[in-house]
C-alpha cells in the first residue's frame, strides 16, 4: 500500500509525534494503539503491536487441569463423530 504523499509530522519537546489522520485511518490505528518502532536503514519504521504476545505450544501446554484416563485419538474422534450426529438431530429437530 504505498502512498506518495507527502505527509510532515513534528516531533515534540516531550518527544512525541502525532501521526497525520490519513495515515491513522487508513491504518484503523484508534487512540491507544501500540505500535512496534523499528530503526531501518532509510528511517524509522511503525507497525502496529500484535494484540497478544506470540506463544508457543510449550508455554501453554497442560494449562488445563485433567484428571483421568488419557482418551486415544480413536476415542477423541468417536466422541466428536457423536457430537455432530447429536447436534445434527438437535437441528432437525428444531425446524432450522
Amino acid at each position: 500500500m504505498a502512498h506518495s504523499e507527502n505527509l510532515i509530522a513534528t516531533v515534540s519537546t516531550n518527544g512525541q509525534i502525532i501521526l497525520p489522520k490519513t495515515i491513522r485511518q487508513r491504518r484503523e490505528w484508534e487512540a491507544g494503539t501500540r505500535l512496534i518502532v523499528e530503526e531501518a536503514a532509510e528511517g524509522v519504521l511503525l507497525r502496529q503491536a500484535p494484540a497478544f504476545s506470540q506463544t508457543k505450544p510449550d508455554d501453554v501446554f497442560g494449562m488445563l487441569p485433567f484428571s483421568g484416563e488419557p482418551k486415544t485419538l480413536e476415542d477423541m474422534e468417536a466422541d466428536v463423530l457423536a457430537e455432530a450426529r447429536r447436534r445434527d438431530g438437535l437441528e432437525f429437530a428444531d425446524g432450522i
